[in-house]
């Protein structure tokens, strides 16, 4: 079986994680400084902050843009961690619907959706692409509203020129395993403002004022003491992940390239089949290409049909304002409701062969000469 998602792991970053295990010191230390350092510069964003994971990173980044209390818009099309997050720092999601083509979110409902309560913009970047970010820029801030970017499909994405994490007030990175970037688990929150940056630090680390790799390097005699300035959480990174996230940060423009490469492939492949809608990539973005997401007439028939022929497919996502949870927050979207019953998402990971992509395209091609799929109304 094809699998949708395979992290991609080399002998460097099994022994990046080795060298780690034999130094003693297993916790937020030197790696994940270093680590931090490195990523802030590749996205090329003022901080980097790194986290047990982007719901963790989402989670602080609302908190420290101060939105309890009031709304924040956001797309229904992601995974279920956006908008939990916005629950957490008790404020109130308020669902605009998304873009027919890329699957992000619409800047006219957006702007639709503003009252004197909104607080903060989530953008969320679907399957890589980028969201229109001046556009949304140019309605927050004249209303002194904050922008937050759910990089978590994003890592390595580009938007006009510059890469996803340097653009807005924070933008939350996720490292888990099927991630462009993969550590496993671990995420991290980019940042400009150095205040932001000092408070998150803290926390990540239940609101303590020095972590304790500081405290190790702090030779005096009050090397053990510290304070506590307000309630943190537990949520940094450590350096086993970090190790790991410093040899995939230096593959990642190769692995992305071949991301690239087979969503190319499967573009060619699947060209000229009319009852298929292909990925779209605008001009100004370059996609970092997480996932490769199609939309067909005949979900359930064509996932059973790629099964039955040794390939696996996923849906993302259910829009979250559909779960039972998210009732009280319901809101007509009429594009999110229709463009979800014809969503699915292929393989693509670094490692899929050549051989893979063509067996893939070959049985999409065969379903459409076989099953004959019928055009939804």
């Amino acid at each position: 079986m094809i699998p949708v998602f395979r992290p991609s792991i080399t002998e460097a970053e099994i022994e990046a994680v080795a060298e780690v295990l034999r130094s003693g010191w297993w916790g937020l230390g030197p790696k994940t400084h270093q680590f931090e350092q490195e990523f802030a510069s590749f996205i090329g964003a003022r901080y980097a902050v790194g986290l047990n994971s982007a719901t963790a990173a989402l989670h602080l980044g609302l908190h420290v843009l101060d939105v309890e209390g009031g709304e924040v818009i956001t797309t229904p099309m992601t995974f279920i961690s956006t908008n939990h997050a916005i629950l957490y720092n008790r404020a109130i999601p308020v669902f605009a619907d998304i873009r027919p083509d890329t699957l992000n979110i619409d800047v006219a409902d957006i702007e639709r959706k503003i009252t004197p309560r909104t607080k903060a913009i989530m953008t969320m970047h679907y399957g890589g692409h980028p969201c229109e970010i001046d556009e949304i820029l140019a309605l927050a801030r004249p209303r002194g509203i904050k922008v937050i970017e759910d990089a978590a499909h994003a890592c390595g994405a580009e938007y006009k020129g510059r890469r996803i994490g340097s653009h807005t007030d924070a933008a939350c990175f996720s490292f888990h395993a099927v991630k462009n970037l993969a550590t496993g688990e671990g995420g991290a929150l980019s940042v400009q403002d150095p205040e932001l940056e000092g408070r998150l630090r803290r926390l990540r680390w239940m609101g303590i004022t020095k972590d304790t790799w500081e405290r190790s390097e702090d030779l005096t005699k009050y090397s053990w003491y510290y304070n506590v300035e307000e309630v943190g959480f537990k949520c940094h990174m450590n350096d086993i992940p970090a190790a790991i996230g410093l040899v995939q940060l230096r593959r990642l423009p190769e692995t992305n390239a071949r991301r690239r490469s087979i969503a190319e492939r499967y573009n060619a492949g699947f060209a000229g089949l009319e009852w298929l809608e292909r990925p779209v990539e605008r001009p100004y973005v370059k996609s970092s290409f997480h996932n490769y997401v199609v939309k067909v007439p005949d979900r359930d028939r064509f996932t059973a049909y790629l099964q039955q022929n040794g390939i696996a497919t996923s849906v993302h996502y259910i829009p979250n304002h559909l779960y039972s949870m998210y009732k009280p927050y319901y809101t007509p979207l009429p594009v999110a409701e229709d463009i979800w019953h014809r969503i699915v998402t292929l393989p693509l990971f670094p490692d899929l062969t050549d051989e893979q992509v063509d067996h893939v395209i070959g049985v999409v091609q065969a379903f459409g000469r076989e099953v004959a799929p019928v055009r939804r109304a």
